[in-house]
């Protein structure tokens, strides 16, 4: 288990949940791209030995399978380390835990781990999530191999981690662990909870969406009245507007073949646009654009605002010649490509799939194909637009977005739909029954319909912050933080407070 300090300011987890066709592709960077500006920007880390001290990065052996103790195969786990506000043995352990991409050392140097472990004394300590970033089993992610890729596995790898750390650290056995995460982490911290409540103590659970489901339709419901919400910037004519300019791509797209060339060149899809494959595409990845410009609003680092948004669909057409909103789309899409680095905004289904079948792990680090398998697996999350008052297009349909996970690993709609089923009743859906975790969510997140947004009782808390959207409250505090966003964190330090202060105490009387 070697530790040393690193250099590398890498993203701490954020990243988008949306299955893996071309909507996926460009929330997942969305989020990346985010995760990279807060990074860097929010770290406070120095090179200067008299800085602040850089975190530390290690590696935990893990079994490969932990449900079959005749399998002997392992790899190797990546976590950071932050004990710079570690005072006592017997002091707390925050455990970040990661999600479906890369964990870097912002785990253990900002969010809520971080910014309450002076109040605590606490050890902070970041787990990246089996199968991502750089914690990938060296035999590649052929079908085989990911069959040991599930929540279940993960929250596997939380035990064995939190005992192996334990006596790596001499943390005292009567140490409160609690448990930290946002989007599927935050599901997981949730569940860990839930499975295992004698070694993890509490967790506080942002933006989790806990309840599975097949066809996630009401992701654009909040997207579309997040668009009419004047506190953030919508309004009735965003969203008409919004409506109108999807209107337009569609009736191009059926106009013909040099209508299909224009739009191609305009909208920045790579591969031609006649097939109806490749043009359900482009509109995923247009309806990703406005739900990635409403999930990531107002955080640092995201390209677009909804305000900023509305603005461009609302503009002047300037030296656009086609329909105002039409053109405040492609100046969206010019936006949002140049701030990600993309020259395209979507490739053709064919290109989609042969990316997603590639098993080596140097150009499938970014981990789309390993989420695809769990969305196929365990969650489904499959945004529509099928519903009467979808403001976008109805493609890609439901029926195109399972058939990807057939295309690629042989699964069958049917076995989806049970997946899914056997998820929520494996881990209650949205009645868990875990006591002592904080749910958190911002109710312009389009995931928070898929958590919990209010108590269930004494023990299982819920905070729903008015205007705030996807893990918000996880991001490290600005000047322009609202007021019902900083009382949110407040309520959150509040609640960690109830919490540990019977446990201090019950430590002084045990004499630990």
């Amino acid at each position: 288990m070697a530790i040393g300090p690193v250099l590398w300011l890498g993203p701490l987890l954020l990243v988008s949940l949306w299955g893996s066709s071309a909507p996926a592709s460009l929330l997942r960077r969305l989020g990346e791209h985010i995760q990279r500006f807060q990074g860097s920007s929010g770290l406070g880390l120095s090179l200067d030995p008299g800085g602040v001290a850089l975190p530390k990065e290690g590696w935990l052996e893990q079994p490969l399978d932990p449900f079959n103790a005749s399998d002997r195969r392992s790899f190797l786990q990546r976590y950071w380390v932050n004990d710079q506000h570690w005072t006592s043995q017997d002091g707390p352990v925050f455990l970040h835990l990661g999600g479906e991409g890369s964990l870097g050392p912002g785990s253990v140097m900002r969010g809520h781990p971080a910014t309450l472990a002076p109040v605590w004394g606490a050890l902070v300590i970041g787990l990246e999530h089996r199968f991502y970033g750089l914690s990938i089993p060296a035999e590649g992610l052929d079908v085989a191999q990911l069959r040991f890729l599930s929540s279940r596995h993960a929250l596997a790898d939380v035990v064995s981690a939190r005992l192996a750390l334990s006596r790596l650290f001499n943390v005292s056995f009567s140490s409160p662990w609690l448990c930290f995460g946002g989007s599927y982490a935050g599901s997981l911290a949730a569940w860990a909870r839930l499975k295992f409540p004698h070694l993890i103590f509490a967790s506080v659970a942002s933006s989790a969406p806990v309840r599975a489901i097949l066809d996630f339709s009401e992701y654009n419901d909040v997207v579309s009245r997040s668009l009419m919400n004047t506190a953030i910037g919508g309004s009735l004519e965003c969203r008409a507007a919004a409506s109108a300019a999807f209107a337009e791509v569609e009736r191009r797209l059926r106009a013909g073949r040099s209508a299909q060339a224009a739009l191609r060149a305009e909208l920045g899809a790579c591969g031609s646009l006649g097939r109806a494959a490749d043009q359900a595409e482009l509109l995923g990845a247009l309806q990703a654009l406005v739900g990635g410009a409403v999930q990531y609003d107002g955080q640092a680092g995201a390209p677009l605002s909804v305000r900023q948004l509305c603005g461009l669909l609302l503009g002047d057409r300037d030296n656009c010649s086609s329909p105002a909103p039409y053109c405040g789309l492609r100046r969206a899409v010019q936006v949002v490509t140049h701030s990600l680095g993309q020259k395209c905004l979507s490739f053709s289904r064919a290109e989609t799939v042969a990316q997603l079948k590639v098993t080596e792990t140097q150009v499938a680090g970014v981990g789309d194909r390993q989420w695809l398998y769990q969305t196929c697996t365990e969650f489904g999350y499959y945004v529509t637009c099928e519903v009467p008052g979808c403001p976008f297009s109805q493609l890609p349909a439901l029926p195109s977005q399972l058939e990807l996970c057939e295309q690629v690993f042989g699964f069958s709609a049917s076995s989806i739909a049970q997946a899914v089923s056997q998820t929520n009743s494996y881990y209650g859906g949205q009645t868990p029954g875990a006591t002592q975790v904080l749910f958190v969510n911002g109710d312009v997140d389009p995931w928070h319909v898929l958590s919990i947004t209010q108590p269930l009782g004494p023990s299982e808390s819920a905070l729903l912050i008015p205007n705030a959207s996807h893990c918000l409250d996880m991001a490290p505090e600005r000047p322009s933080d609202s007021p019902s966003l900083r009382l949110a964190r407040q309520n959150i330090f509040q609640q960690l407070q109830t919490w540990l202060g019977p446990a201090k105490k019950s430590q002084v009387r045990g004499g630990v």
